[in-house]
């Protein structure tokens, strides 16, 4: 047992010092070309926006000198949306939004990163708007019409107080509208046209959007679009500044695992489902307590759903599931689940890590060997810790009644029903069916209080238990 503690514990140092060697293996980040194109694909959620902010950090460290976001997305998470645009608006590299290609869109979130922008661009054939804010769980009655300034109508108002529900309809749609209408001001765009994106929900192609000031130019493909933005000169957080961009390098960045991984829990479908087996599992272990698996699966997936609808910052969701892991790897020690709790910990060591280490910044990445070779040190040393608990089952109980049974003793006197034998160097007041001479070798069947049930000892019955020197060898009978 201690050779195979001592093995485990050099593996898990040996997985450490490799990881440790393979960060500082890491190669330096090649020089940034003039021009990074960032996808913004899909439903967007803390996944994206993490991504794109990342992105624009990297490209204000290399200098780049031009962002363009590729939209094509159906909308996504308020607060994701805001955290991209706020990226942008403080970008000292300048950002164009690009809607493409052809049959792309930019509808409700992709909508407000667009005016956000400081070059709005789209492709033939793609549309945008239809941004008016919607609850994830639905509106349980629709917005009521503005109310007049008349006598009549405040009375009324005053008899009638607004539904909860409207009037939290009512401020989620001027608060967006205040906001798009702010970004559309920042950057001379149509406010008017923003505003009815917002409260009526329409949407534009991209010509009529060229025609009514609410993009800025229409390039088919980036090629195109730089070559119409050479020369142009944009207002950034650093101040202005003159794109010189024809026939520049354009370098294609693409999501990373972790962000596609992320992307899938933060999907919508995807998000309701884990909340939903979080509570049910949770539910689970409450009425049936020491099953396990309901409770683990239930709290990693009640975690990664907050994390989804961005109710846990990404750090601090993946902080928790890293202190969930740990804890039910401790538990799995304490309380052995023949490997459930030690599973589940490890799922939620993995899953935490790469929430918690997603980070692109020099000098400070995280491989995924790291996180997966402590996973597999973890996984081994849970193995080993089962193994040896399963092993333990399987040898002789040592101590109680139980470590009685089978052992071998000594009768001390002649006796028909009950006597005195010596068992494990005492004497125990024993009951036997048949009748007992002195030093016979008989066999614990059974004990009950400090009395035992003794037989005679067989032929088969070879291995000696007791501690009695006289014991150790059966005597012949005279």
């Amino acid at each position: 047992m201690a050779f195979v503690r001592t093995g485990l514990i050099g593996l898990l140092l040996f997985v450490l010092m490799a990881g440790t060697g393979a960060i500082s293996a890491q190669p330096s980040a090649s020089d940034a070309p003039g021009v990074r194109e960032v996808p913004i694909v899909g439903p967007i959620g803390p996944a994206t926006s993490a991504f794109v902010h990342d992105e624009l950090a990297a490209a204000a460290q290399a200098n780049t000198d031009l962002i363009i976001l590729r939209l094509d997305t159906p909308g996504g998470l308020d607060g994701a949306m805001r955290d991209i645009v706020k990226a942008i608006l403080a970008s000292s590299v300048p950002v164009a939004a690009y809607v493409a290609p052809g049959g792309a869109r930019a509808a409700s979130a992709g909508t407000y990163i667009l005016y956000a922008s400081h070059i709005a661009a789209m492709a033939p054939a793609t549309n945008l708007g239809a941004a008016t804010p919607v609850s994830i769980g639905g509106d349980s009655k629709p917005t009521s019409p503005a109310p007049s300034d008349s006598p009549d109508n405040e009375a009324e108002g005053r008899e009638a107080p607004a539904d909860d529900a409207t009037a939290k309809r009512r401020k989620a749609v001027n608060d967006a509208v205040a906001y798009i209408r702010s970004l559309a001001e920042q950057r001379g765009r149509n406010a008017d046209w923003a505003e009815k994106a917002v409260r009526e929900g329409v949407s534009l192609s991209a010509r009529a959007a060229l025609d009514a000031n609410v993009i800025d130019l229409i390039a088919a493909n980036t090629t195109e679009l730089l070559a119409a933005l050479d020369g142009r000169r944009v207002d950034t957080a650093a101040g202005p500044q003159q794109l010189n961009v024809a026939g520049a390098a354009i370098e294609q960045r693409e999501p990373g695992w972790q962000t596609e991984l992320l992307s899938v829990i933060t999907n919508p479908t995807v998000a309701y489902l884990l909340f939903m087996i979080g509570i049910y599992g949770l539910i689970l272990e409450g009425l049936n307590p020491g099953t396990a698996v309901p409770g683990v699966v239930g709290a990693i997936s009640l975690l990664c759903a907050l994390f989804a609808f961005q109710v846990l910052p990404v750090n601090y969701a993946g902080l928790a599931l890293i202190a969930l892991g740990a804890g039910l790897m401790i538990a799995e020690m304490f309380a052995p689940s023949f490997g459930i709790l030690g599973l589940g910990g490890v799922a939620a060591f993995v899953f935490g890590s790469i929430m918690l280490m997603d980070t692109d910044v020099p000098g400070f990445e995280i491989p995924f060997g790291l996180i997966g070779g402590l996973a597999v040190a973890s996984a081994l040393l849970l193995f080993g810790i089962v193994y040896l608990f399963l092993r333990s089952r399987r040898e002789k109980i040592q101590t109680g009644h139980a470590g009685l049974i089978g052992s071998r003793c000594v009768s001390l006197t002649d006796f028909e029903h009950e006597g005195r034998v010596l068992l494990h160097g005492e004497s125990w007041l024993a009951q036997s069916p048949t009748p007992v001479a002195r030093d016979d070798q008989l066999i614990v069947t059974d004990a009950e209080g400090l009395k035992v049930f003794v037989r005679p000892a067989g032929p088969a019955d070879t291995t000696i238990h007791t501690g009695n020197a006289s014991a150790r060898r059966p005597k012949p009978r005279s």
